[in-house]
């Protein structure tokens, strides 16, 4: 049995009760961290609350090299573990095909995950947000402003009055100069409300910090201004709002003090 379990989005304490239940139980724990993290614990917090020993697999030793994990999915209960919801990423589920083909009884136990938090803190509708987007550090497209790639999608939404969420990039392993093992870097709102801003256009976004955590931030403003503030320890994301219904005009003046000329009241 493999069985994949959203950790859900802030620390050791997020996941839910089944993933608990399910990650206590299992024979072998594995994690990866490469496509998202608890910003609130450490592998050694993981593990020491729940009373498992967790193995962290690179990306390679995900993509590449899954044979470790299905091996022992084959033999006994195996859970694989990621921040947020476990099947965002296609890696997960090519993993969860590769043991399905090999007649590996999988499941999947979900987490929290960034969009929909985003959405609850907002206010914002969640069948109002279209595709998703990551701005990616300038050094990591070899450029030194916003891919068009991102300014196509937040476009594209937005002909549609749909929201936007803009993930900001995360380098584990990897800096400027190439691989570094001790190499850890998040981008934050102000730098990506920057970026936009001179990228894109000046307008209307909302940042979210830390969401999952005891002390989320939520800040809507013109990406000029929100380029200008400081938002806290990681993770950040952004969204930028399509048209808005009257009661996310209300919720993104009152929960995230959106000024009353950017949304319409």
């Amino acid at each position: 049995m493999l069985t994949f379990i959203g950790l859900g989005l802030y620390d050791e304490r997020s996941v839910t009760v089944e993933g608990r239940e399910a990650l206590r139980a299992a024979d072998r724990v594995f994690a990866e961290f490469y496509t998202s993290k608890l910003v609130g614990a450490g592998v050694d917090e993981l593990a020491a609350h729940h009373g498992v020993e967790v193995e962290v697999r690179a990306r390679e030793g995900v993509e590449r090299d899954p044979e470790p994990i299905l091996a022992a999915a084959a033999e006994g209960d195996v859970a694989f573990c990621t921040a947020g919801d476990t099947m965002i990423s296609t890696t997960h589920t090519d993993l969860r095909l590769r043991a399905e083909e090999r007649g590996i009884e999988t499941r999947v136990i979900h987490g929290v995950t960034a969009q929909s938090a985003a959405s609850s803190l907002t206010g914002l509708q969640n069948y109002r947000f279209g595709k998703a987007t990551t701005l990616p550090f300038p050094y990591a497209h070899g450029g030194d402003d916003v891919p068009e790639s991102v300014i196509e999608t937040i476009e594209a939404n937005r002909e549609r009055g749909l929201h936007s969420v803009v993930y900001l990039d995360i380098k584990v392993g990897t800096g400027p100069s190439g691989p570094d093992p001790d190499h850890e870097e998040y981008m934050t709102a102000d730098v990506a409300a920057g970026l936009l801003a001179e990228g894109w256009r000046d307008e209307l976004a909302v940042v979210v910090a830390r969401a999952g955590s005891p002390d989320p931030v939520v800040v809507a403003d013109r990406l000029g201004a929100l380029a200008d503030r400081e938002f806290g320890d990681p993770l950040h994301l952004l969204v930028i709002p399509g048209d808005l219904h009257h009661v996310e005009a209300d919720a993104l003046a009152g929960f995230a003090g959106a000024p009353a000329d950017l949304v319409g009241e």
